[in-house]
């Protein structure tokens, strides 16, 4: 691609995400997300690949429906209320039809199935940005509207978002997708404390950011993009490989890593609020994540050449670890200290 029109596409997402996050006014919050989605539609499809093209057209369908939906849902508001202020969201009809717009934006169940085959079909630093950056401008319009949702559909569809993302991640060889079942679990952590405690959902969803962003940088890196060619990958930068085992074991939430700390605090809040059910339900279904995060880990650090796969073991190169991924890294590991001011923040 033309680097002249990534810069002008980049731009066009920053301007997008820009304008959803600092509005109040549901029709500029629209903008932004169309904004966004046109700015985004080169990037996955630049291949010219038949894959990167279904995948392309596949996300731009569902977002157009989600984001008609969304200005149907501030329309109808404002039709009974008077009101296009994205705090005042008040009428139960367009609260429902936002919270069926937002998912699906999202990629919570049961409107998921777009989002494992659009990042299979793109390259890893796009599916770094529909993974992380693409999930701002509509977790952001969650947070605004928090106040006004259904807790106990939110609770239905985080419940089962992580647990279809623990379920369908298990049987994947393709490492994007199952990053890609990965950020629908961790959707379904941050969906179920949102009516809560919001700045919470904010909390989680920035640590989850930064881990998928080491994440998909180091395997970036290795030019890995299945399970066969990530057992091959300690030739390679055997640091790196080292380092992101205990990435996707922060992802995973054990501890004492950084990812332990969001769902650390989602368990005590929920305990707080007297939902010890629903806690006890997302604990759990953490551990069909847990598997193959492990199974991940076991693949990029314990098996290494030789071994079965039919791959030819590649030559250790003195390949150059860019600054930002180390300290991705590293911050994705070492930052549970900051608990507890995280805790005292009010």
């Amino acid at each position: 691609m033309n680097p002249q029109a990534k810069l002008i596409f980049s731009l066009s997402l920053l301007l997008g995400t820009t304008i959803t996050i600092s509005s109040n006014h549901w029709i500029m919050a629209w903008t932004g997300l169309e904004i966004n989605t046109l700015a985004i539609l080169p990037l996955i499809s630049k291949t010219h690949h038949p894959r990167a093209i279904e995948a392309s057209t596949k996300y731009f369908l569902t977002q157009a429906a989600a984001s008609t939906l969304l200005l149907f849902s501030s329309m109808s508001n404002a039709w009974f209320t008077g009101q296009w202020d994205i705090t005042q969201l008040t009428h139960p009809v367009s609260c429902t039809i936002l919270t069926a717009a937002i998912s699906m934006k999202l990629g919570l169940v049961p409107f998921h199935f777009w989002f494992p085959e659009v990042l299979q079909g793109s390259s890893l630093m796009t599916s770094l940005l529909l993974a992380t950056i693409m999930k701002f401008p509509p977790t952001a319009i969650l947070f605004m509207t928090s106040s006004s949702l259904n807790p106990v559909l939110l609770s239905i569809m985080a419940i089962a978002s992580a647990a279809l993302g623990g379920w369908m991640g298990l049987n994947q060889t393709q490492v994007r997708k199952i990053l890609a079942f990965s950020s629908i679990s961790h959707l379904g952590w941050m969906t179920i404390i949102i009516i809560y405690n919001p700045k919470l959902t904010l909390i989680t969803f920035y640590l989850y950011s930064l881990t998928t962003a080491a994440t998909f940088l180091t395997l970036k890196s290795t030019n890995t993009l299945k399970l066969s060619t990530l057992m091959t990958a300690w030739s390679k930068i055997p640091t790196l490989t080292a380092t992101l085992m205990l990435t996707l074991l922060s992802l995973a939430g054990l501890p004492p890593l950084t990812g332990f700390l969001p769902k650390w605090l989602i368990i005590q809040e929920l305990t707080k609020q007297e939902l010890t059910a629903a806690a006890t339900i997302i604990a759990l279904l953490s551990l069909l994540g847990l598997f193959f995060y492990l199974r991940l880990a076991y693949c990029a650090t314990i098996t290494i050449s030789p071994n079965s796969v039919n791959h030819m073991k590649q030559w250790q190169t003195n390949k150059s670890i860019s600054t930002l991924t180390s300290m991705l890294i590293i911050m994705s590991t070492m930052l549970l200290p900051l608990s507890p001011m995280i805790l005292t923040t009010p």
